[in-house]
C-alpha cells in the first residue's frame, strides 16, 4: 500500500454513513464468470479481454451487446426482452449470454473475496451502512450463492434499474437511487467500483469519494475515469470511528 492510499482510502463514520459496492469484481469474483460467458457469446468476433473492459464491464447485458456490436460495426434489430436466447436480435444475444452465465454460476458456484467480506464486517462494526449497486439482473442470485444476500437492505440491480426506468452505468442514476433508498446523500456516501463505467457513474454523482479497486491491472483507466483513489485490495481501505 502506498502512502497516498493509506491517507486517502478512508471511510470515516463521522463523515460517511453509506458505502455503495459494485458486485462483480468487487465483492465476488463473478467478473471472471461474466467475462467467460461474453467470450463464449462473441467467440466468432475475435472477442478479447480488452473488449470486455472497454465495451461491456459494468454495463447491463443489453447495453454490453449494443456497445460491443457497435465496435465491430454490426447492427441488429433491438428485439424484445422476452426473445428466446439466440443471435438474431440484441435482446436475444443478451438473453443467451445470461443463460450461459447462469449455467456457469450453478456449475461452479462463487465465493466472495475475503477482503470484501472483511470490509463489510468493519463497516457494520462502525455503524456505516452498505448497499449493492450492480448492472446485473443476476445480482441477487450471485449474492445468495455467496451467502451474502441478507447482509444488504438496499440492492439496486439490473431488474430495479429497468423497473424504475432509469439509465444504467455509466450514468449515476443507479447509485443515486440506492443512496435515496438508504436515506443518505451523496456528500456522505462512498462508491467502491472496479469497472470504468462504474467509476464514471460514481464520479458523475457528486459522491464524497470514488474508490477504484484494481484487481486486473486497470489502475490508470480507473483514475482517468474519475476514481479519487485506486487500491489493489480492499484491505487498503481503513474504517475509523468504530462503535464502542
Amino acid at each position: 500500500m502506498t502512502e497516498a492510499s493509506s491517507a486517502l482510502a478512508c471511510i470515516d463514520r463521522a463523515r460517511h454513513d453509506l458505502v455503495l459496492f459494485d458486485l462483480d469484481g468487487v465483492i465476488t469474483p463473478t467478473a471472471d464468470l461474466h467475462r467467460a460467458a461474453w467470450a463464449e457469446l462473441f467467440s466468432g468476433h475475435g472477442f478479447t479481454d480488452r473488449d470486455y473492459l472497454s465495451f461491456i464491464d459494468g454495463r447491463s447485458r443489453y447495453d454490453g451487446v449494443r456497445s460491443f456490436l457497435a465496435s465491430r460495426a454490426v447492427t441488429l434489430p433491438e428485439g424484445h426482452p422476452d426473445d428466446a436466447p439466440g443471435d438474431r436480435t440484441v435482446c436475444a444475444l443478451g438473453n443467451r449470454k445470461d443463460a450461459v452465465f447462469r449455467e456457469r454460476l450453478e456449475r461452479d458456484g462463487v465465493a466472495p473475496y475475503a477482503d470484501a467480506t472483511d470490509l463489510i464486517d468493519r463497516l457494520d462494526a462502525s455503524g456505516v451502512a452498505s448497499a449493492v449497486v450492480s448492472s446485473s439482473r443476476n445480482a441477487r442470485a450471485v449474492l445468495a450463492a455467496a451467502e451474502l444476500l441478507e447482509r444488504f437492505d438496499v440492492i439496486v440491480d439490473g431488474i430495479v434499474i429497468e423497473s424504475e426506468g432509469i439509465p444504467g452505468k455509466p450514468h449515476p442514476d443507479p447509485f443515486l437511487l440506492a443512496t435515496r433508498r438508504a436515506r443518505s446523500e451523496p456528500a456522505k456516501t462512498i462508491v467502491i467500483e472496479d469497472a470504468e463505467s462504474g467509476v464514471t457513474a460514481g464520479a458523475a454523482g457528486g459522491f464524497d469519494l470514488v474508490i477504484g479497486v484494481d484487481r486486473v491491472g486497470a489502475r490508470a483507466t480507473l483514475l482517468a475515469a474519475g476514481a479519487g483513489i485506486v487500491v489493489d485490495t480492499l484491505d487498503e481501505v481503513s474504517v475509523t470511528g468504530a462503535l464502542r
